[in-house]
């Protein structure tokens, strides 16, 4: 009996800890180093076929007129980091800033996103991300469905071409569109699927920026995350 409750003091006492180095490396600076190995392609995929067929998506998708959003665009938003990766991020939209810079999770939500991408372990370009709209809604609203849905036809067979081992859908409108959250009640922090592949739907980081009191769900969400990609966060 006492061993079992020494067991369990361990296990909170060490739960805490990471908690707290969640919250440092959330309100800190730089990144936390990595010993993690990066992530490696399944035998037999064609990185450079990948890269070759997602760079022509990208430019049908700056060339596309399929929703009223292309018509207040500065340019659209792809993606950004590493295809080859194991791990990718789905958003809901471009922001002002993403809109002026042609790259997603740029400004303080992308900011956030980074520090919390390094808090597991990965490199800023390690992870991919993308979004399920490319262009700019007006005044950064929510994607219309009939947004999305046209939009659709660069985030299937974007996901498809990196093909990752899971996926964390960054707000309720990512978690509806990779439909992985119902249509009421609980979606943040419950797994669902999208063509086979684990889906995490959890906050988006911009809700964590105006509700700082959600980060431990959310660290909690990316550890599971890593749980199931067998990978651990870096000890600092």
């Amino acid at each position: 009996m006492a061993g079992d409750t020494e067991n369990e003091l361990a296990s909170v006492v060490a739960s805490a800890q990471e908690l707290l180095k969640w919250e440092e490396t959330l309100g800190g600076n730089g990144f936390p180093a990595s010993d993690a190995p990066p992530p490696q392609l399944d035998v037999g995929e064609d990185a450079g076929d990948i890269r070759a067929r997602l760079a022509v998506l990208s430019d049908e998708a700056a060339a596309c007129t399929g929703c009223e959003l292309h018509r207040e665009r500065t340019q659209s938003v792809f993606a950004r980091g590493n295809p080859e990766t194991d791990l990718v991020f789905v958003g809901e939209g471009p922001g002002y800033h993403e809109d002026q810079q042609g790259l997603p999770f740029v400004g303080r939500a992308g900011e956030l996103l980074d520090r919390m991408v390094a808090a597991m372990g990965y490199d800023r370009e390690g992870v991919y991300i993308c979004n399920v709209v490319k262009c700019r809604p007006p005044e950064n609203r929510t994607p219309l469905p009939t947004e999305a849905q046209a939009c659709s036809r660069f985030l299937i067979p974007q996901l498809e071409l990196v093909r990752p081992k899971a996926i964390v859908a960054l707000g309720r409108c990512a978690a509806e569109n990779l439909q992985v959250a119902p249509p009421a009640g609980r979606w943040r922090g419950i797994w669902g699927e999208w063509r086979g592949i684990p889906v995490m739907p959890t906050y988006h980081p911009a809700f964590l920026l105006r509700s700082p009191q959600f980060k431990k769900p959310v660290w909690e969400d990316l550890q599971a995350v890593l749980k199931v990609l067998n990978r651990q966060p870096p000890r600092r």
